[in-house]
């Protein structure tokens, strides 16, 4: 028999249990679990996964659940012990935080697997190991839609993609980058139909029903904007507009409440939010109509209207463009988790006393 494909999992104290070992659990079983669940004979294992670490020493990852690594990275270092792919999970950092320079042992041996020609993968936060690395720099790639603007102030050679769940653009450059948490799905049926046959990869995907996440990330991200603070004149405007996006013409009303002219205030409102003015008005409609869309019925109509948008037309328009999806395609999706959920014991709050989308605390 030829040597089985080696794939390790690079993991740290700020991985999730749930992407390490469900990835582990996965890839795993290749070959073994499905004919002995279809015909009551285990099959072969056709993949070798390893959990991997900087020191290979054992660890509680998040959740205080221990984990104890195969081998430390420096076993499997130099042509013959390279793995044939490597994935590294999440690593969870805060938005705030700055992710620069916290691995450089490991980041050294990313280098050196993509190098000596090992697939290099992540899952949600661990792209940004793989851009410390300096492996993204030019690339497109995904990560969690959250790190977008750490990936803009900190990585900016990187062309983040926050609306991908699987960025694939880069495979032939072998680097791979899965968006969320339980993006590890659509990664794990990638790999094992790279490695193993596609039919493999649907075999695996019928055990442990895996569909993927076909819609992508952008209807499941959310404005996470902080308010500024260092420009007195437009942190005003930002807490007028978080209660007052629904008026005519607000950005003209923001612009006149600043006293600044209009060029000045759309340079400043952009520098101090990310944001041209129009856009940041877009964004937080869209954020209040996906509130009522998630568990209200009122007529499509009536939501573009609470929200500022006279003309039912351009709210659909906009919302497809922002959110990837119709707004009756969205309620469907995020109607059917709410049914799932079951009951709260209560009705949400109408759109005119629900709590605002860009109010300080997103």
């Amino acid at each position: 028999m030829s040597k089985r494909p080696v794939i390790a999992l690079l993991a740290a104290p700020e991985t999730s249990a749930s992407v390490l070992y469900g990835l582990y659990d996965v890839l795993f079983s290749v070959g073994a679990v499905y004919p002995d669940m279809v015909a009551g004979t285990p099959g072969e294992e056709l993949l070798d996964v390893r959990i991997v670490s900087e020191d290979g020493n054992g660890f509680h990852c998040l959740g205080n659940v221990p984990v104890e690594p195969h081998a430390a990275i420096d076993e499997m270092s130099g042509p013959d012990a390279m793995p044939d792919a490597v994935i590294v999970c999440d690593l969870y950092t805060s938005i705030h935080a700055t992710p620069s320079g916290r691995y450089p042992h490991a980041t050294a041996w990313l280098r050196q697997a993509h190098a000596n020609g090992a697939l290099v993968c992540s899952v949600c936060s661990g792209a940004l190991l793989l851009a410390d690395a300096g492996l993204l720099d030019g690339r497109e790639a995904t990560a969690h839609w959250a790190y977008r603007d750490m990936f803009g102030r900190h990585y900016p050679k990187v062309r983040f993609r926050s609306d991908s769940v699987l960025c694939l653009t880069t495979e032939a450059d072998r680097l791979v980058t899965a968006g969320g948490v339980s993006a590890w799905h659509d990664l794990a049926v990638y790999l094992i139909a790279r490695f193993c046959g596609y039919r493999h990869a649907i075999e695996t995907a019928k055990v442990f029903l895996i569909s993927g996440h076909s819609d992508g990330q952008s209807p499941y991200a959310v404005m996470t904007r902080p308010m500024d603070t260092t420009d007195a004149a437009i942190s005003d405007c930002q807490a007028w507009i978080a209660n007052s996006y629904d008026q005519p013409n607000p950005v003209e009303a923001m612009v006149s409440r600043s006293g600044l002219n209009a060029r000045t205030f759309s340079r400043r409102f952009r520098a101090a939010t990310g944001y041209a003015p129009i856009d940041y008005v877009q964004a937080l409609r869209i954020e209040e109509a996906k509130q009522a869309l998630e568990t209200d019925s009122l007529p499509i109509e009536e939501v573009s209207v609470a929200v500022g948008y006279e003309d039912a037309a351009s709210f659909r328009r906009i919302f497809k463009r922002r959110v990837g999806l119709t707004p009756a395609a969205y309620r469907r999706k995020f109607q059917r988790l709410s049914q799932i959920a079951g009951p709260t014991g209560g009705s949400r709050p109408a759109i005119a006393d629900a709590p605002r989308a860009g109010s300080a605390s997103t």
